[in-house]
Order: structure tokens, then sequence, then C-alpha cells
């Protein structure tokens, strides 16, 4: 178990959460939630012992274990992918370094032997034989190859990497595991792989995530941070939004007639507080008048912004033929062969663990790089806009968000432009801050912006919720299921795939296609009943 005693973080003057007092209990999973600088990651940050509060304290049951994700991407780069996951459990990978000094020593004394002893005791009850093994199947659950497992960390790439630290969080049954967004930038199978887990795990849980379905799918209780304070939920997100929701609605209905009662009273009051014979009623009115306390409603730290795409025109039968896309990036074949016909009603989500080869495939759809072979066609009535993965190359100039936003509009009048930007958030002085000092979400709110203005008919999108808080990432997935034009996307959130999809398109490696017309969660579901027949038959040929 984990509470916190009366914890307050200030910066400078202003306190993120003040005298804090909650009871992180074992067997749950708590889906920490809030605004964007509410605080979440601060506060585990606290709960692990990386940041200091102002005052209060974090108190860890005596003989527990407490992990963490890690933030620091380079941290261990000078490990092995093996050691670096064993290194989760600190303790247990100490006893194996001191175990190899010990072996590898030529006089080896019967001082040598009495510690070796004692280490292979003490490794033996924390079930070090297993070490190795239990690391590669985290590893291997989570996507990282076993031809990997042996590499060093700093020849990673980032999406490995932050699966190989996910993995060490992971390692070892950690008493208490805090995870700090831990589905980004894990493919759609890694994040069912992790929801099975925490499913499984019987000890505490604290993750903050952005995934809406996730925490759906892992969280028994909602730690809400909110007004500088931290209310528990029972339940999950859906289950605490209604109940945030119905909570709201209430206070609302019992403010209305607690105000048509104050009217009331204050109607006798004035009528009758000089009449004599009604003079003792009206004093009885008015200690009823001050007893009356109105319900505070204060207004959430919490802004979603209005997204949505209208199109310009409306878009005709012929939408996109591809035949025979083929390419090739230093030797490794990203896509063979891909050939497929877009329809007027299509929502077509591109999904599984082969991110590079949906990024490759938009950028020649969007003709930013040419195919080895093949040839794609857009109809004639089409309009496509584009949000690119990587969006950097956009916000590199001295423009302010207007002048940036501007230059992609027919209308270059400021108060049209300032409209769309004050749907996503931008109000006041924001429209004159400099698009090259933008925060990472600031930037994806652009991009949303510059798609809205466009009035495009075709929406490709490659990974658009990276950044956005939740309140951002439903928006778009409402958005997104209001849209009538046709959509290519590539996301990792489930919810929104489920949601927007009505096709399904997955490229495997190697870079051949699986393209149906259905929605996510049947795709998956048929997925997973083709690997059972394929183990069962596998099984059959053994026997």
């Amino acid at each position: 178990m984990i509470s916190t005693s009366n914890v307050t973080y200030r910066v400078g003057k202003k306190a993120l959460f003040e005298d804090v007092n909650i009871k992180f209990s074992e067997g749950n999973c708590y889906g920490l939630i809030g605004a964007n600088g509410a605080g979440k990651s601060t506060f585990l940050k606290i709960l692990s012992g990386q940041l200091e509060p102002s005052s209060g304290e974090v108190v860890v049951s005596s003989g527990e274990r407490l992990s963490f994700l890690q933030q620091d991407h380079f941290k261990y780069d000078a490990y092995p992918v093996l050691d670096t996951v064993i290194l989760g459990n600190a303790r247990l990978y100490e006893i194996m370094k001191e175990k190899e000094a010990l072996y590898a020593k030529e006089d080896f004394t019967d001082e040598d032997g009495i510690r070796a002893s004692e280490l292979e005791a003490e490794f033996g009850a924390m079930d070090g034989w297993e070490a190795e093994s239990d690391a590669a199947s985290l590893l291997n659950g989570l996507g990282v190859e076993t031809e990997l497992h042996t590499s060093m960390m700093k020849d990673l790439p980032g999406s490995q990497k932050v699966k190989v630290l996910l993995a060490q969080a992971l390692f070892g049954n950690p008493d208490i595991l805090l995870l700090d967004e831990p589905t980004n930038h894990l493919d759609l199978d890694a994040i069912a792989w992790l929801e099975e887990f925490l499913i499984g795990f019987n000890n505490t849980v604290i993750v903050v995530s952005h995934d809406r379905y996730f925490l759906n799918k892992v969280c028994t209780q909602i730690a809400d941070i909110d007004y500088g304070k931290i209310q528990l939920y029972a339940g999950n997100y859906d289950f605490w939004y209604e109940s945030s929701q119905l909570l709201i609605r209430q206070m609302k209905e019992a403010n209305k007639k607690k105000e048509e009662k104050i009217k009331e009273l204050q109607e006798f009051i004035s009528r009758f507080s000089a009449n004599a014979s009604k003079s003792r009623q009206a004093t009885s009115r008015k200690r009823a008048l001050e007893k009356i306390q109105l319900e505070e409603i204060r207004p959430s730290s919490r802004k979603y912004p209005y997204i949505d795409f209208k199109p310009d025109r409306e878009i005709g039968n012929e939408v996109l033929t591809v035949e025979g896309l083929s390419k090739t990036i230093d030797g490794v074949k990203v896509l063979d062969d891909i050939s497929f016909t877009l329809n007027r009603e299509d929502k077509a989500a591109f999904v599984g663990g082969n991110e590079f080869a949906k990024t490759v495939l938009f950028q020649i759809l969007m003709g930013e790089m040419a195919p080895d072979t093949g040839t794609y066609h857009w109809g004639v009535t089409t309009s496509q806009a584009y949000f690119p993965k990587d969006n950097s190359r956009e916000f590199t100039n001295e423009d302010t968000i207007v002048e940036w936003l501007t230059q992609y509009s027919e209308i270059k009048d400021v108060t049209f432009v300032r409209g769309f930007l004050g749907r996503m958030l931008f109000s006041g002085e924001d429209g004159v801050k400099k698009v090259k000092v933008l925060s990472g979400g600031e930037k994806v709110r652009c991009m949303l912006s510059k798609l809205m203005i466009s009035g495009a008919n075709v929406l490709l999108l490659d990974e658009p919720t990276d950044h956005l808080d939740m309140e951002a990432i439903t928006a778009l997935n409402n958005g997104l299921k209001k849209f009538p034009g046709v959509l290519l996307f590539a996301s990792r959130d489930h919810q929104i795939v489920e949601t927007t999809a009505n096709r399904i398109m997955e490229i495997m490696p190697g870079g051949k296609m699986i393209d149906k017309i259905t929605t996510y969660d049947e795709y998956l579901a048929n997925d997973e009943m083709a690997r059972k027949r394929q183990t069962y038959t596998m099984k059959e040929e053994d026997n």
C-alpha cells in the first residue's frame, strides 16, 4: 500500500495540489487523470521519490518494493537490453553481479564461499534463476524480438527503448507499480498485451494515460486531479465521466431549486416586512433565507476544443485507386505490391506494428515520396489534407500562430482565421505566439486547425493523438465520427479506431497488406481466433 499525508507541491506561489490525503491499496489499478498541467506526472514523481513535496509525506508499507517507468530513454545506454530489464529489481541485479565477480576470482577463499552461499540463498528466494527467462518473456510480449535481447540499449531505436523500459518497470512483480503514459510509442498489439498483463496483476498500480480505452480496460478506480485536489472514484474512466457529470447535474438541479426558494422568500420579505401583522412571518423567512447555501460549482480546469471537419464539396464515387505500390528503403522491403480501392463511404484505419510502413504509404499518397513501382490515382472530386507523424518542419519559421494558419486559408480575414484557432483553445494573446516556441500539444492543435480550415473531403492522419490531452482526444474522436468524407488514418488509440473505422488495413512485416471491411474489435477477434487455430494445428502436427 502507498499513501500520502497532507502532500502539497508548489511551483513558485502556485500550488499544483494541496493537502492531499489519499490511500492506494493492493489489488487495485488507479487511473490518475486531469487536464494538462494539473500535475499528474509531478504527483507520480512525488510518489516514486523522484521529487520531494513542498510539505507532507509519502508512506510506503514496510518491505514493499516500488517500481516506476523511467522517462530518461538514455539512462541505460551502457547496458545490454536484458540487463536493463533485470535492473528493474536493483537488489536482484546487484546480487547477480556480485556473484559473477566472486566466481570469477582466481583466489576464491573460504570467506568468498560463505559470501557466495549467502548470495545464492537470497538469489533463490527472489526467484533469481527465473530472472532472465522472465525478462525475455516481458520483452517478447511487448514486441522486442529475441535477437535484440543481447543488444546494447544505445543501439536500439527510440520506440524499442520505450518497450525495454516498460519491461523493466514490470519486471519482478513489484508491490507498487507507477506508470506514466505507458502506451506512448506502443503499437496496438503491445498495448493489448500490456492490458492483459495489468488485468492479471494483483498488486497496486497507478497509471497516467491519455488512452481512454486502456483506462477503461485496466482501471478499477479513478483518481481525478482537479481544483488542486485529488478525488477517488470507484470504477473505470467511463464510469468516472458519467458519475462526475451526474454529480454536476445534480448540484445544478439542487441549486436551481434553492434559487427558486430564495426568490420566493425574498419576494415575501419585500412585500410584508413593513406589515405589522406579517412582520413575525417575514422575520422567520429571513432566518430561513440565511440558512440556504448554494452548492459551489467550480469550473473544471479541463477545456475541450471543438473539432469539426467540414468539406467544401461533396466527394464523388471515384476516390483513390492504388495498384502494385512497392517501396524498399535501406534494403528493407517496406511496401510489397500494395493494391486497394477506396470508396466514398470508407473510413480506413491502418493498424499493426509496422508503423514505418504506414508513414511511407501516406507520404507516397501525398506525393512526398515516390514508389519504386506501382501507381495511385486520386478521383477528380477529391481534395486531400494531411496530418504527418512528424510535423516539426511546419514550425521552424518566425510566424505567429495567426500568420501561420492564414497561409493555409482561402479567406485571409484575421477574424475568420482566429475563429478556427479559438475552437482549438488559442484565444486572445495566444494568436501572436511564435509557432517555433509551441509545445507538442499546441503544434498538434495547430495542425488540426489547418485540417479544419482546408475544407478537404479526404483526410490522411498519421498518429494525430500524439501529445494531445484526454479532452482534445475526445474532441478529435467526435470530429472524426461526424466527418462526412473519406478517412485514411493510423492511430494507437483503440477507441478512435473502433468508433471511427469501417475498414481495417494492416501492413505486415515484409510489406504485404491485409484489407478487411470490418470494425476493429471484430478484426481483433477474428485475428485471435486465427492465432488459436494456428496454435492448435501446430500442436496437432507435433503430436
